[in-house]
């Protein structure tokens, strides 16, 4: 049994009333006409919250340098994947 269960627990609360209320800010600033920034501040607050459950819900704070090079280097790789795909899909429309 864990020494200090409940301070893990007031974080892992924490975290996650924090995770809600970014929730509500990315509701809130869909409802903003923000011109070609919209997408912009979607997406740092999507990042933000990945970074916040990476960190703490998947125990990758506190792990191995080696562990966290791995799940950077394989995010990298995964998302190289994704945006080849995304512009080669793009690049190959016909557009009308």
């Amino acid at each position: 049994m864990s020494a200090h269960p409940s301070s893990s627990l007031k974080r892992y609360f924490g975290i996650w009333i924090t995770l809600l209320a970014c929730t509500g800010l990315t509701v809130w600033a869909a409802s903003l006409d923000l011109g070609r920034f919209n997408a912009a501040v979607a997406l740092t607050i999507a990042t933000f919250k990945a970074i916040l459950v990476a960190l703490f819900f998947m125990h990758l704070k506190g792990a191995s340098e080696k562990l966290t090079k791995l799940v950077v280097v394989a995010s990298l790789f995964f998302l190289l994947i994704l945006l080849v795909l995304s512009m080669s899909d793009y690049a190959t429309r016909t557009w009308s």
